[in-house]
């Protein structure tokens, strides 16, 4: 049997020991790079780094403007510690397990970000979250730091070992204030590290979308700054979703979605502008081809008769904001007037005569668009000009409806979120498991706007509450027949509703109704979208660590696995430490009593067979060569082992020396 000292001439780096982007050991070597003088041994001196960085540092202890909170700098740390658990699949649990691209993951969606981190950053489009409200009710994200109120005061300066430092009626330390910073301060600490590992998932032209109310409005957009950069922030949209009428003063009945860009200069850089199609903009242009169709390609009968058909549509309808497009261009496509003068003014000064009359159009002040007769010419002739009835009046543009049929969206919008409980009632037969649940068309509609209709958009939601992101995701494919996925966390909070143990448990039932009623309505262009969904639980390592004392003994040296797990939850935990997407696509082949498992198309090999002897260790060589050879890749090939399951250390030695031999040069163990 394999012992702890056997094996320590072949040097299989443990996955447990890999480090990944955003944590404190890759930081401290992106920091060697740029500024070696300040890394000496794997730590870092801030002296040299102030040096190195001139004036532009800032010293320890200054005073500077910015959220301040007790518990900052440990909720910073708690962002770069490295993940020490796993994910455990779930495919009983899970919809279309062998062909979605959709993640449900229960657990502490801390830890999960960290976990996701190595295989998802600068990886997601758009993250949208809507987290607790901080309305003063029991708080469940603990992170293991969360403050008492003595202890916050102790962190703050004021408790010391005798108690309070101010007492007294006159003190400023009233109990509710007391309460309030350390209510304040424990939230702010569970969404700074959330925050900051979100923020290296997202992708350079990525957004951040936060739902929140005024409880604490003004501290989260002060946190965001910190975290993505006060010049990345987009907007304040405001959600004005129905009228309170029991409030004593005003009807607050609005939320705010703080917007944040990954970076706004990315989005500049790339000329990205987010626009949204106007309502009602296709029916305008079906009326348009049908009059144009209608009229035998005559223009005056055409036009007459797109006027009398915006006259028969609602005075409150939003197609009456298109009303002035009843021009047609000579292909049939459909325009209004529009400008034809030159912007800003001081533009050229030429005679347009009159195709009828003869004589000059009037001449603008701002003199023409088009800058020479010739080119005004070329307009006129195209059909893209407007004459009136005779010389006397002046000209215009034609501006095609295709062309503009995008809009800036409003930072102010109301949709009464009744709508989103009445949904979910209906999709549940009556019975909601869940009060408050996101409103799935205004996610939609948001997802939408900031991908730019980007139909292979990936989008996370580490708050999931009843799974409205995936539904809102799923909505969307179903329109256009889209690609989008999405990433759900939600931690497994237990509640008190019949047949759900926990929010999580709603959240899959949620996507398993919605995907069905989806399905019912499929059109052919939408008919093989995603619907499905893999659904995993956060859970400790699969492997039983070794403390370091002494030798393993033969049975902890051959089981080291957590009791009850399998090789596909170790294959899972390879992936998270190796940085591998989890949808990413696995086949497997039975060798020697147990699964080899192939990992992007040839790119990676793992088998986690155990007691494994010298000639079972020939066979798994074999099959990795034979492998290989029937799916050649042209980049690196990973080998992964479980480093305790061989029998003994000849059997290892001999797969590794065939291994080697057949040209495989990266090995790791688990």
């Amino acid at each position: 049997m394999t012992t702890h000292h056997d094996l320590e001439d072949i040097d299989y780096t443990p996955i447990k020991e890999l480090t990944g982007p955003g944590e404190a050991r890759s930081n401290v070597a992106v920091l060697a790079e740029l500024f070696p003088d300040a890394v000496v041994d794997g730590r870092v001196s801030l002296d040299v780094l102030r040096d190195l960085l001139g004036e532009q540092a800032e010293a320890s202890g200054t005073e500077t403007s910015g959220l301040r909170w007790v518990g900052i700098a440990e909720a910073r740390r708690l962002s770069t510690v490295p993940a020490t658990s796993t994910l455990l699949p779930r495919p009983d649990e899970s919809v279309e397990w062998d062909s979605t691209k959709n993640i449900v993951i229960e657990g502490d969606n801390l830890e999960v970000l960290r976990l996701l981190r190595r295989g998802y950053t600068s990886k997601v489009d758009v993250i949208y979250i809507d987290p607790p409200y901080n309305t003063g009710s029991d708080f469940v994200y603990e992170d293991k730091r969360s403050s008492t109120v003595a202890e916050h005061e102790a962190d703050a300066g004021l408790r010391d070992n005798e108690g309070a430092t101010q007492t007294g009626e006159g003190s400023d330390r009233a109990e509710e204030r007391r309460q309030s910073a350390n209510l304040h301060a424990k939230w702010l600490s569970m969404m700074y590290p959330r925050l900051l590992v979100a923020h290296s998932l997202l992708k350079e032209t990525g957004v951040l979308i936060a739902a929140i109310d005024d409880t604490e409005h003004a501290r989260l957009k002060l946190l965001l700054d910190r975290v993505f950069g006060a010049e990345n922030f987009i907007a304040s949209a405001v959600w004005q979703g129905g009228r309170k009428n029991d409030s004593r003063y005003i009807s607050v009945g609005h939320d705010y979605m703080l917007v944040y860009a990954k970076s706004e200069g990315a989005l500049r850089q790339a000329d990205i502008r987010w626009r949204e199609t106007k309502p009602g903009v296709h029916e305008v242009l079906d009326a348009g081809r049908n009059a144009w169709i209608e009229a035998d390609g005559d223009e005056v009968r055409a036009r007459k008769i797109m006027q009398g058909w915006f006259k028969s549509q609602g005075e409150d309808s939003p197609i009456q904001a298109m009303a002035r497009y009843t021009y047609f261009l000579p292909d049939g496509g459909l325009a209004r007037d529009d400008n034809i003068t030159w912007p800003g003014g001081k533009g050229p000064k030429y005679d347009v005569l009159h195709p009828k009359t003869g004589y000059p159009v009037p001449v603008p002040e701002r003199g023409w668009l088009y800058a020479t007769p010739e080119r005004m010419q070329e307009a006129i002739t195209a059909g893209q000009v407007i004459f009136r009835d005779d010389h006397t009046k002046p000209i215009s543009l034609k501006k095609r409806l295709e062309d503009v049929t995008g809009q800036v969206v409003m930072s102010v919008f109301e949709r009464q979120r009744t709508h989103a409980g009445r949904r979910l009632k209906e999709l549940f037969n009556g019975d909601a498991p869940f009060e408050f649940p996101k409103d799935t068309e205004v996610l939609a509609r948001w997802i939408d706007l900031v991908t730019r209709s980007s139909k292979d958009a990936l989008v996370l939601d580490f708050f999931a509450g009843s799974g409205s992101t995936g539904h809102a995701v799923m909505d969307l494919n179903a329109t256009d027949g889209g690609n989008r996925r999405y990433v759900l966390v939600q931690l497994d909070e237990p509640v008190n509703k019949d047949g759900y143990k926990s929010i999580a448990d709603i959240t899959r039932e949620r996507l398993r109704r919605a995907s069905k009623r989806i399905a019912e309505g499929l059109t052919l262009e939408s008919a093989e979208i995603d619907l499905g969904f893999r659904s995993y639980r956060l859970a400790p390592s699969n492997i039983r660590p070794w403390d370091g004392t002494g030798e393993l003994s033969l049975i902890e040296a051959v089981d080291n696995l957590v009791e009850g797990r399998t090789t596909d939850d170790l294959l899972v935990e390879t992936m998270l430490r190796l940085g591998i997407d989890l949808t990413t696509p696995v086949d497997t082949r039975p060798v020697a009593g147990s699964n080899l498992y192939c990992l992007g198309h040839g790119t990676l090999y793992a088998f986690f067979g155990e007691n494994v002897t010298t000639e079972e260790s020939n066979e798994v060589a074999r099959a990795l060569v034979e492998w290989r050879d029937e799916n050649p890749v042209e980049s690196d090939i990973t080998i992964v082992v479980r480093d305790t399951g061989f029998a003994d250390s000849s059997a290892k030695l001999n797969l590794d020396a065939a291994v080697k031999q057949a040209g495989f040069t990266t090995f790791r163990s688990i």
